[in-house]
């Protein structure tokens, strides 16, 4: 796990990610957003390029998608045009996303014993994650995840969104403990950005979506290959 050593004396609580932490969605994701694509008679994306477009909460997947393909037809500001799109992209993401969530997601390896061993130590747990509120809590139960989670903060639950620190400090208030007690588990530099920010100790998963960086250049305290190893 790298230079942080876990006992239960040194953390009250613990914020989990779940996108590229504890659930494997980019299958959710590519499914949504071709739909979505094929709505507005637009090319598909692979998945490949949409893993690198996660992270930061769906507005920024849905314009992402619409620019990476309008940006080989060329033409002036495809950013312009994009932002022309969204209302409707919104709307049929939405649509197709809540009709197919969960269906082509997973989870990974070790999460089920990590949340349990982390329980089992006394540590109580919130899920915060950038993906809408509305997707994120019928995936928990869909995957078996809600009854570990105190409190569950959507990427709306907030003004600010992951990276800003604001949605961990709120969430610490939440939960009635302090920054410096409360562990933040993630898979990316959104995670360990906001937590930095916020005072919180970071354990970032080496398997998630970090944007197409590798991890480990990412300012955590420590590393984990799985969950279970927490």
């Amino acid at each position: 796990m790298n230079s942080i050593r876990f006992d239960r004396t040194r953390f009250d609580a613990a914020i989990v990610d779940l996108d590229g932490t504890m659930v494997d969605t980019l299958g959710d994701f590519a499914e949504s957003l071709n739909r979505m694509l094929r709505d507005l008679d637009l090319p598909p994306v692979a998945p490949s390029a949409i893993e690198r477009m996660v992270g930061k909460g769906s507005e920024h997947l849905i314009h992402s998608a619409l620019v990476h393909v309008m940006t080989p037809a060329g033409g002036v500001d495809v950013q312009a045009r994009a932002q022309a799109l969204f209302d409707r992209a919104w709307d049929r993401y939405q649509h197709h996303y809540l009709a197919i969530n969960g269906q082509h997601s997973a989870l990974y390896p070790g999460v089920l014993e990590g949340l349990k061993a982390l329980r089992a130590r006394g540590l109580r747990l919130a899920c915060l994650t950038n993906k809408p509120t509305s997707f994120a809590k019928p995936l928990m139960a869909e995957k078996g995840l809600d009854g570990f989670f105190e409190l569950v903060f959507g990427g709306d639950a907030f003004e600010r969104k992951k990276p800003d620190p604001l949605p961990l400090l709120k969430t610490c208030e939440a939960l009635g403990t302090v920054p410096s007690r409360t562990l933040m588990v993630g898979d990316s530099s959104n995670d360990a950005r906001a937590a930095r920010a916020a005072g919180c100790p970071v354990v970032l998963v080496t398997y998630g979506y970090n944007h197409g960086e590798p991890v480990r250049d990412v300012d955590a305290d420590g590393f984990v290959d799985s969950l279970a190893d927490l």
